[in-house]
């Protein structure tokens, strides 16, 4: 038995004091390591950088223990049982790390638990001290660790059959609120941290919706007893985890719904969007997963150049299954939709990096981004996900809609999820090659391995859906779905970057290929004051511009560190990067079929 005990040292300095206990070490010398990554988190993250202390120790004797590289640790033989204590720094507020103060704590075991190396397949036990001080008497534990003796949403002994399973469970523990319901026959739980007035009830019934759909895809759960939803409301934030029982997700407190409230508001959209991608990867992940991450070595990278469907996949049935369960209106689907595409017809780096390859480069381009991220860099889970919607209707067409994407996702869970077989590097593209009825070599060199925009026009027609790309009409304009004709294109002048405001001038974040703005040379970083003699700011640069038009030469001033630089810019029109989607009328009986087979919608 490999055995942990986690204290709350200190809150205040954000401390979890950590012991590790090993009953029978050996003779031989013993390596202890820290995962340098979390799974479902493609970056190198050091995690070993917030030990503050270690030291070992067998009864009274204080052992030799040596660091041999950034995260491991070699330990002095010992005959007797061995100690190793340690601290670990945690200030991380986010569903990747540990998180300790006097309101809560939070951690990853990848995060806070060292590993002895060569016996990582033997049992784990660890107990959960309750923080000391009247404060932090009401304090619960959230977690879905197996119980040993603590008692319900209590503090105490847990247990988990192996290191893998035992990095694989969160823990949340303060005060918390907590809702439970029912899924497709298994207990689901909610834990919700951080100052909110969030209709719980509510909450659990649309999660129950959301998580009955996607086990009805599937036939049926996953083998678990329950599954919780850890969430963290913040004043700003968004993000998520997906573990094989559990997810920690972290969301604006602002997006949750509110009592008497009835409609889905945007932010609440986006946040059973957010739920709806973790669930989903209960399945296509966590259990169907790319070959090269099945036991990861958590040391170093390990690299697959399939990110893009266990990523893009999921991103694509996250919103779908919002309209397909009945919670929002196709229209608001299509919102979210055009907003994908459009973030993704704003990067240049879709010409220039495959699909194939941004999964390859997850861990030193996509999750390390930057100025030059918008040129160089496409999303794997944004355009991925419109390659899923492109093999979906493909799929629809080779059968004349007998099977779809559904049908390919159920095939690899019984070929790959159930027997917990990993997915081969092209395993995915051969299986929906059987699926279709007939080879799809073409579509994935294409969708995959070339930098073409999908064929987003003639798919969307395919299911009676209206596509158009216009020009941004503002800075906040991130497409949508189309009411009525769509009205006037105004193609006016264009920036060609990224900016933010501060007080005085526009912090130029990232300049976009082609624009008015890397062509006359500013750089990011930049701070822009004055165009054409007048002072510009967030709320006034698009008047600027507009008033000058198009094709004109103008002059700009702009900081670059502490020199003021002058630049002759002439203004470009705005490019047609941004969707509008819309329900179409005017088609005939056989693509409204399509479309209301292809979004879930009733006759």
């Amino acid at each position: 038995m490999i055995s942990y005990r986690i204290t709350s040292a200190s809150p205040s300095a954000h401390l979890f004091d950590v012991e590790l206990r090993i009953d029978a070490p050996g003779t031989d010398e013993l390596y202890l390591t820290l995962p340098a990554w979390i799974p479902g988190s493609y970056m190198i993250r050091d995690f070993a950088r917030n030990l503050v202390s270690i030291a070992a120790s067998s009864g009274e004797r204080q052992l030799g223990l040596v660091k041999v590289d950034k995260q491991t640790w070699r330990v002095q033989p010992c005959a007797t049982p061995l100690k190793v204590s340690y601290q670990v720094y945690a200030w991380d507020l986010s569903v990747r790390g540990a998180h300790l103060d006097q309101t809560h704590g939070y951690f990853n075991g990848t995060s806070v638990f060292l590993k002895v190396v060569g016996r990582e397949h033997e049992p784990c036990e660890i107990e959960i001290v309750r923080p000391t001080g009247t404060s932090c008497s009401d304090w619960r534990v959230a977690t879905t660790l197996s119980r040993i003796d603590a008692p319900e949403l209590g503090f105490g002994r847990y247990g988990a059959d192996d290191y893998e399973e035992l990095i694989d469970h969160p823990v949340e523990m303060g005060r918390f609120d907590f809702r439970r319901f029912s899924a497709a026959g298994v207990e689901h739980e909610i834990a919700l941290t951080g100052r909110h007035r969030a209709d719980l009830e509510r909450l659990c019934s649309d999660l129950k919706r959301i998580c009955e759909y996607h086990a009805g895809m599937f036939g049926a759960l996953p083998k678990m007893s329950r599954y919780l939803f850890l969430v963290t409301a913040v004043g700003e934030g968004y993000g998520g985890l997906e573990h094989s029982t559990s997810t920690s997700l972290l969301c604006k407190r602002e997006d949750l719904p509110k009592a008497g409230e009835e409609s889905i508001t945007e932010g609440y959209r986006r946040f059973l969007g957010l739920c709806s991608h973790e669930y989903f990867h209960l399945w296509n992940v966590k259990r169907i997963r790319p070959e090269a991450l099945r036991r990861a070595d958590l040391a170093a990278e390990s690299y697959t150049r399939q990110l893009w469907a266990f990523e893009g996949i999921t991103s694509y049935y996250d919103d779908l299954a919002l309209v397909r369960s009945g919670l929002i209106p196709a229209e608001s689907y299509l919102e979210t939709l055009a907003r994908t595409i459009t973030r993704v017809m704003r990067g240049a780096g879709r010409l220039k990096q495959s699909l194939s390859d941004s999964s390859f480069d997850a861990w030193t381009k996509f999750y390390k981004p930057d100025e030059n991220s918008p040129n160089a860099v496409v999303s794997y889970y944004a355009k991925g996900s419109l390659v899923a919607f492109a093999l979906d209707l493909r799929i629809r067409a080779c059968t004349g809609g007998q099977r779809t994407l559904d049908d390919l996702m159920r095939v690899l869970w019984e070929k790959y999820g159930v027997p917990d077989i990993g997915v081969p590097e092209g395993g995915i593209e051969e299986a929906a090659a059987r699926v279709a009825g007939q080879p799809l070599g073409d579509f994935f060199d294409s969708a995959l391995r070339g930098t073409g925009d999908p064929p987003l026009h003639d798919l969307f027609e395919s299911v009676g859906v209206g596509f158009s790309l216009r020009p941004q009409r503002g800075a906040r304009d991130e497409g949508g779905c189309r009411n009525g004709d769509g009205g006037p294109v105004t193609r006016g002048p264009a920036l060609g970057a990224r900016f933010k405001g501060e007080a005085v001038g526009l912090r130029l974040e990232s300049v976009f290929d082609g624009g008015a703005a890397q062509a006359c040379g500013l750089s990011a970083g930049d701070l822009l004051v004055a165009v054409d003699g007048l002072m510009v700011q967030e709320g006034t640069i698009e008047s600027v511009l507009a008033r000058l038009g198009v094709g004109t030469s103008t002059t700009v001033h702009a900081f670059r560190r502490d020199e003021l630089m002058t630049f002759e810019m002439t203004l470009k029109a705005a490019p047609d990067d941004t969707c509008e989607l819309w329900l179409r009328e005017d088609i005939d009986g056989e693509a409204r079929d399509r479309r209301r087979a292809w979004l879930g919608l009733a006759d």
